[in-house]
């Protein structure tokens, strides 16, 4: 294999030129000997002279070519389908939905019947590409008022507790026991940002407090984070500590009807992210917020119609003003997860 002996004193500086000129063969190693190195350089330069000059930042030089033997550079895949390429025909690679969830140390994978078979395999390469401590598979949809999946580990450790990170908070979990989505990390970014300081908040799903931990970070409020889940309002105590916001945030647990009436709760900006079933809560939502505060309303929809007439219908009499309606993410073909940001006068 053809080969440039150069110093060692300059060979990172004839790499660099060479590597910018396309000159060099990225697939082999730098092979160092005594005072020098061998590069080792790309095919098309096989006809060459014995003799290549290079203008590098410390002059002009003439170097020696060779030939020696190389060792091949291990290239790290750069994507879970160059890991499965040897393991997957380009059929299944296809139809397997290479976007997943990054919880902390936790991969979650959602992976299509038909790929079942090799869900093993699929697990071990995302360990692999991602660097994480413990891959799980989606193995059912979202059940209950306590919104739980049913999750098999794949790879890697069997812990299910771990620490994600997000805006500068640290957000403890178990990813089998609670619901959350580091896809709506925007959003929450964007609420936190439309949040005023003074206000009073209210958290109607509040999960782990992602939401309520991030306002809080940020902005002078007081916050009523609710949760049903016992397991996600266990974690949301302990985040709000973690964060230290104990003076901003102040978690239930129960039903957030009950908490409402319970606490006498009147919000200045009230939280309904719960897209399946925030509809059954609008009521109760109309009853606690203030004149002139604002609701962000998720569903899931194909459209925003459907939306707005529910926070009209549900605020009648009072008066709706639409301040924003955006798309969080996709839900399937046709349907988004959705949200109407709206003013109750």
């Amino acid at each position: 294999m053809l080969a440039l002996k150069v110093p060692k004193k300059i060979a990172n500086e004839v790499r660099k030129v060479l590597i910018e000129k396309s000159l060099m063969n990225l697939n082999l190693k730098i092979k160092p000997e005594s005072d020098f190195v061998f590069i080792p350089l790309d095919e098309k330069l096989h006809d060459e002279s014995n003799l290549i000059e290079i203008m590098t930042d410390s002059g002009f030089h003439g170097f020696e070519t060779v030939d020696t033997e190389f060792e091949s550079l291990k290239r790290a895949p750069r994507s879970m389908t160059e890991y499965l390429k040897d393991k997957l025909n380009e059929k299944e690679i296809e139809d397997l939905k290479k976007s997943f969830d990054i919880i902390g140390d936790v991969v979650i994978l959602e992976i299509p019947e038909e790929l079942q078979q090799h869900k093993k395999i699929i697990g071990e390469a995302a360990l692999k590409f991602t660097k994480r401590k413990a891959v799980y598979m989606k193995s059912s949809a979202i059940k209950g008022v306590i919104r739980t999946r049913e999750m098999e580990h794949l790879a890697g450790e069997d812990v299910s507790e771990t620490i994600h990170q997000e805006y500068g908070c640290r957000l403890l979990m178990d990813v089998k026991n609670v619901y959350f989505s580091p896809r709506l990390a925007t959003e929450r970014r964007r609420v936190a940002d439309r949040t005023v300081n003074g206000e009073i908040v209210l958290d109607m799903f509040a999960g782990v407090g992602p939401f309520s931990i991030l306002i809080a970070r940020e902005k002078s409020v007081k916050i009523y984070a609710v949760d049903i889940n016992p397991s996600a309002y266990d974690y949301l105590k302990r985040n709000i500590e973690l964060n230290k916001v104990q003076n901003k945030v102040i978690p239930l647990l129960g039903d957030v009807a009950d908490m409402v009436s319970q606490e006498k709760i009147k919000a200045d900006r009230i939280i309904m992210n719960l897209p399946g079933t925030a509809c059954e809560f609008l009521g109760v939502a109309m009853d606690a917020i203030k004149e002139g505060g604002v609701i962000h309303y998720y569903e899931f929809s194909s459209d925003y119609d459907t939306a707005i007439k529910r926070l009209e219908d549900a605020a009648n009499p009072r008066k709706v003003e639409i301040l924003e309606k955006r798309k969080v993410k996709s839900r399937s073909p046709g349907q988004w997860h959705i949200v109407v940001d709206a003013r109750v006068f």
